[in-house]
């Protein structure tokens, strides 16, 4: 069982991963967002931290190729493209942020400030105005650039989608395709890097059986939610993955 031993994990700690493979598989497919953020959080207490980030690319990718029947017809692709245009440009500033902020720090700081701002949205505000072209590539710079500092750069984009009027079923597929092109992105820069290989793909394998069944569920679970059900569970994820993330910066500090 090579995959176990690649991993050094026993095959308790592996089903442990599947399950938490296949509840973050549900969430995305509920959501349209928070699969890596779930993955981290459980992923962490397990897995080095440097075997991470191939995994979650693999399964990124293969997730969002699932999610593609469930969300092609409720795509909004101006929206997608204006937050690639604002993502291109914050991600080099990320990167180089880098060099003199601490990703651990700035971690921490954006997630409470994403638990703070989702606390008041949950009162149910909606902004028709925000939803511009500026506004939505000023949130793709943001993206972009807590992404390539924190790897949190979902985040912002999901806080964005809610606090305007576009419908739920709007808000997941756009998420879902956004993830999808920059994960095919992210993971061709890191194959051709060397950061993930065949080797990793195949082993990452058995992870990725359980994404189209997460999906599904998660797909069923949103048709049968209406719209104040979906804006309050997405709010309430925020916040939880926010709690999470502080939880596992201050423990190692």
């Amino acid at each position: 069982m090579t995959f176990l031993t690649y991993f050094d994990f026993s095959l308790s700690e592996f089903l442990v991963i599947l399950f938490i493979v296949f509840i973050a598989s549900i969430i995305r497919g509920f959501n349209g967002f928070g699969f890596s953020a779930t993955c981290i959080s459980g992923f962490s207490f397990i897995i080095p931290a440097i075997q991470i980030v191939p995994i979650i690319l693999i399964l990124e990718v293969f997730i969002s190729i699932f999610m593609i029947p469930y969300i092609w017809n409720k795509i909004d692709w101006n929206f997608v493209f204006k937050l690639l245009i604002g993502i291109a440009i914050g991600s080099p500033i990320g990167l180089f942020l880098l060099k003199y902020l601490s990703p651990e720090t700035t971690h921490l700081y954006v997630c409470l400030i994403i638990i703070f701002f989702s606390i008041l949205l949950m009162k149910g505000y909606v902004n028709k105005k925000i939803n511009n072209n500026q506004s939505k590539i000023f949130t793709g710079i943001i993206s972009g650039t807590l992404n390539g500092l924190t790897t949190l750069g979902g985040m912002p984009v999901a806080l964005f989608l809610l606090i305007t009027s576009i419908q739920p079923a709007v808000i997941r597929g756009s998420l879902a395709a956004l993830f999808f092109l920059t994960d095919v992105y992210a993971f061709i820069l890191s194959y051709f890097g060397g950061i993930v290989d065949m080797t990793t793909i195949y082993r990452t394998l058995p992870l990725i059986l359980v994404l189209p069944a997460g999906v599904f569920i998660g797909n069923k679970f949103f048709i049968k939610s209406k719209e104040k059900f979906y804006r309050k569970v997405v709010f309430y994820f925020l916040i939880i993955i926010s709690i999470f993330g502080i939880l596992r910066i201050l423990g190692n500090i």
